[in-house]
C-alpha cells in the first residue's frame, strides 16, 4: 500500500507539473479532412500548433472547451475568394478585417486574386495585412487581366514581344513575392483580349515556383465546351495544373451540359493533365454589367464604351449584343432574372431587378428595353449584378465531381452593405447543411475534404487544411444538426448559424458563437510553404 500511495504520488505530481496546452477541445467527432470517418478525440493546441490529438481529458489546458457531439474540423479554405479588389478602398478585408461573414461560416483562410485580377504590386497588399491582420489568413493569385492592363492597357490587341517580356516580369515578381500561381479572366476586359497563347506563356512563368492555373473561363454559356478545353489546353502546354473556378453552366441552352465539361475534365486527368475544379452552391453567378457586353464594345476602356453608346449606330449594335447575351448566357430571357447588386451611383437601386426598374419607369417590359437599362446604367457607373440562369441539376452534378472543391467566389462583407449574392455569407454552411444533411448529396466527411485538405493540398498548403498533430491549428467546431446558411436573394445579409467555436493559428476567433474580437490571420506566401 505504501508504494502504491507513493506511485500515486509521484503520478499526481507528473500531471502538475506537465505544460498546459493552450487550449484543448474535449469529446468532438474529429474529421481530420482526407475524406475519412470522424473519431471521437480530444485536440490539444499550443501556440499555432495542434500539438496532440487523442484521449487527453486530464491534460491541464488554459481554455477547455467541452465539444461533444459536435463536429471538430480543420478551418475551411475558401480558394477563390474577392476578400481583396484591384482597388483597396473597396477591399471588405480591410474594411471589416474581422470578416464576421467568413468566420461564422467556419472558413479560415482565403486565397484572393481570382478571375485575373489582383493588386500590382501584391507585395504591398502583403505588408499591409502583416501590419494590419485581419481575422482570417490570406494568400493571392497573380491576375492575368491585371498585369495585361499595367502593361498593355485596354486596347484589343495582341501583346508584343517587349510587351510580353514586361507581363512575364510581372507575374515573376508576384510569384516571388509569394502568389500560388495565376489567375485569369478571359471573360473580362483586358483579359478576353488576350489569345491562349499569350497566357501560356506567362503560365510558364509560374511553373518553376509550384505555381498553378485558375481561370474564371472565356466563356461559360455557349462556349462553355470550347473554353474547358482551352483551359486544360493553357495549363496543359504551360505543363502546371489548372482549375476551372466557379464551374458551371450558364444560360438555359447550356442546361444539362456539364455532363460533357466534366467528361473533358475526367479525359484530360485520364490522360495525365491534371485538371480540378470548384464552385459555389447556388444557380446564380454575380458580376458586373460589363459581362453582358459584346467583347468589341470593350476595346479602349470605360470612355471609349461611352463613346460608342453615343454613338446611336453603334449603340445599337451594342444593344443587339446584350440582348443576345440576356436571352442565351445571363439573363434567362427574362428581365427579372437580373438583380442590381451594388449601383455605387445611384444605391436606390440595389436591390432591385430589371423587371423592376421597367415598371417604375412604367416601360414595357421586355429584353429590348433592359437592355436599354443596363447600357444607361454601365454609362452612369456600372453595376454589380446577380444574374439567375442556372440550373440546379447542373450544380448538383458539379458538386458531387470527385475532382470539385467548395468556394465562395464572395468576399468579406458587413451587414446592410449593398445587396450582394448570398454566397458572401452563406457558401460553406450551405453545403453543410443543404446539399449534406438536408439532401443528402454528400456525405459529411467529403464536403469538409472538399474545403480543407483538397484545396490546402491544391496550392501546397501542407501544414493546413487537417486536423493532425504539427499541422496550424486553423479549426472550425460546428453542430452537423444545425449548421446552416440563413442568407438568401432577398435578404442576404444574414449570418450562418451552427458554428460554435473557430481558431485562426491557435487564437480562438469565435467562441460559444460570440467574436472575440482577435485578428490572428496571417499571410500565406507561396514562398514560405
Amino acid at each position: 500500500m505504501r508504494w502504491s500511495s507513493i506511485l500515486f504520488a509521484l503520478l499526481l505530481g507528473a500531471c502538475a507539473r506537465q505544460e498546459p496546452f493552450d487550449a484543448l477541445l474535449v469529446g468532438g467527432e474529429v474529421y481530420t479532412g482526407d475524406d475519412t470517418p470522424p473519431v471521437v478525440a480530444d485536440v490539444a493546441i499550443r501556440g499555432d500548433r495542434i500539438v496532440a490529438v487523442g484521449q487527453l481529458d486530464g491534460h491541464p489546458a488554459t481554455l477547455q472547451l467541452d465539444v461533444s457531439g459536435l463536429a471538430v474540423a480543420p478551418g475551411f479554405i475558401d480558394i477563390h475568394s474577392h476578400a481583396i479588389r484591384d482597388n483597396p478602398d473597396r477591399s471588405g478585408i480591410y474594411i471589416w478585417p474581422d470578416a464576421e461573414n467568413l468566420i461564422r461560416q467556419g472558413v479560415t483562410t482565403v486565397i484572393g486574386g481570382p478571375d485575373g485580377g489582383s493588386p500590382l504590386p501584391l507585395e504591398a497588399d502583403f505588408r499591409r495585412l502583416e501590419a494590419e491582420p485581419a481575422a482570417v489568413n490570406f494568400g493571392s493569385f497573380v491576375g492575368h487581366g491585371s498585369v495585361r492592363g499595367k502593361v498593355i492597357g485596354y486596347d484589343d490587341r495582341p501583346a508584343t514581344e517587349e510587351e510580353l517580356e514586361a507581363m512575364r516580369a510581372e507575374v515573376r515578381e508576384a510569384m516571388e513575392s509569394g502568389a500560388f500561381g495565376l489567375s485569369s479572366g478571359l471573360l473580362y476586359a483586358p483579359g478576353s483580349f488576350a489569345p491562349a497563347e499569350e497566357v501560356i506563356e506567362l503560365a510558364k512563368v509560374v511553373k518553376p515556383y509550384g505555381g498553378i492555373y485558375i481561370s474564371h473561363m472565356r466563356n461559360e454559356a455557349l462556349g462553355l465546351l470550347e473554353s474547358v478545353e482551352e483551359t486544360i489546353r493553357i495549363g496543359e502546354e504551360a505543363g502546371i495544373p489548372s482549375q476551372l473556378t466557379h464551374h458551371k453552366a450558364m444560360g438555359q441552352p447550356m442546361w444539362g451540359r456539364s455532363r460533357e465539361s466534366l467528361a473533358l475534365v475526367d479525359a484530360a486527368n485520364e490522360r495525365g493533365v491534371d485538371v480540378t475544379i470548384d464552385q459555389y452552391p447556388y444557380p446564380a453567378s454575380s458580376t458586373g454589367l460589363r459581362a453582358v457586353f459584346p467583347r468589341w464594345s470593350l476595346d479602349g476602356g470605360g470612355p471609349a464604351l461611352r463613346a460608342r453608346l453615343d454613338d446611336p449606330e453603334q449603340r445599337a449594335r451594342v444593344k443587339e449584343g446584350i440582348v443576345y447575351a440576356l436571352i442565351n448566357e445571363r439573363g434567362g430571357n427574362d428581365a427579372s432574372r437580373v438583380h442590381l447588386a451594388q449601383c455605387s451611383w445611384d444605391p436606390s437601386l440595389n436591390g432591385l431587378n430589371l423587371e423592376d426598374v421597367l415598371r417604375q419607369l412604367e416601360m414595357d417590359v421586355t429584353i429590348e428595353n433592359a437592355a436599354e437599362l443596363i447600357m444607361d446604367f454601365e454609362y452612369a457607373g456600372g453595376c454589380q449584378c446577380v444574374y439567375h440562369a442556372m440550373s440546379m441539376e447542373d450544380v448538383d452534378r458539379i458538386m458531387v465531381h470527385p475532382k470539385t472543391m467548395i468556394a465562395s467566389d464572395g468576399g468579406v462583407m458587413a451587414p446592410g452593405d449593398n445587396s450582394p449574392h448570398p454566397r458572401n455569407y452563406g457558401s460553406f454552411a450551405r453545403v453543410l447543411g443543404v446539399f449534406v444533411r438536408e439532401r443528402e448529396l454528400l456525405p459529411l466527411s467529403t464536403a469538409i475534404h472538399k474545403m480543407t485538405m483538397m484545396p490546402a493540398d491544391r496550392i501546397s498548403l501542407a501544414n493546413r487544411g487537417r486536423v493532425a498533430v504539427g499541422a496550424v491549428a486553423d479549426i472550425v467546431v460546428f453542430d452537423p444538426a444545425e449548421i446552416i446558411d440563413t442568407a438568401t436573394f432577398e435578404e442576404p445579409h444574414q449570418y450562418a448559424l451552427g458554428v460554435h467555436h473557430v481558431f485562426v493559428n491557435g487564437e480562438p476567433v469565435l467562441l460559444g458563437k460570440e467574436m472575440t474580437g482577435k485578428r490572428p490571420g496571417r499571410v500565406l506566401r507561396a514562398t514560405d510553404m
